[in-house]
């Protein structure tokens, strides 16, 4: 028998939290007062969909590498024990949407958040359910691409599909030789998409279209 898969990006595409993420990198931010820094919610959600890494040399350029990474990591920390506590805010009819999805296929979260936060949405949400394997950059250090293969390998799927909101989302779909879908209620921006999606809900309505065989 066939098994087929969905594979979620998780910010912009299953939950917003930057609600919650900000006011707890603030908190974190201001003990360091010497760097004068606060981060918007605009500056948050362009960060989403980009590895510790990346958002680290996007936050504070001017600050050393292995310093900046610190900072970032301390911000991370604050976020999980708020997200922990509090959640986040997940899409419109996302729990009704993965029920109906589950019945037809299997379900993964692949993101580039660390692995604290991602156990903060399937924990406090109560998502654990839907959900057969996920896996997170934070925890391999590999590209969004390499985990998505990583997940579809190990897993033995025949036929997948990735869900994002971003263009780093689309390549990385690419990269793993699946099908990509734009969640385009999210947070980025990938132009023109062979499959896209207004909301969450609408996923079943395409998806047997962008389910297809590993390249």
């Amino acid at each position: 028998m066939t098994k087929r898969a969905i594979i979620f990006d998780l910010d912009g595409t299953l939950w917003d939290s930057s609600e919650q993420v900000v006011p707890a990198w603030n908190i974190a931010l201001a003990r360091h007062a010497e760097l004068g820094k606060q981060i918007t919610t605009k500056e948050m959600n362009s960060f989403f969909g980009k590895n510790i890494d990346e958002i680290a040399a996007l936050l504070l350029p001017d600050v050393e590498k292995a310093k900046r990474l610190s900072i970032v990591e301390e911000c991370c920390d604050e976020e999980q024990v708020y997200l922990r506590a509090n959640g986040g805010t997940l899409y419109p009819n996302l729990r009704e949407t993965l029920a109906a999805l589950k019945k037809n296929y299997h379900l993964y979260i692949v993101s580039n958040c660390q692995e604290g936060y991602l156990n903060a949405f399937l924990d406090y949400h109560d998502m654990r359910e839907f959900f057969d394997d996920v896996e997170m950059s934070g925890r391999t250090k590999k590209s969004k691409g390499e985990n998505i293969r990583m997940v579809f390998d190990r897993n033995a799927l025949d036929e997948a599909m990735y869900i994002g909101d971003t263009m780093g989302d689309l390549n990385a779909a690419g990269q793993a030789g699946i099908e990509f879908v734009y969640a385009e209620y999210g947070f980025g921006d990938v132009g023109e998409c062979k499959y896209s999606i207004s909301s969450i809900d609408k996923l079943p309505e395409v998806a047997d279209r962008a389910c297809r065989p590993q390249c």
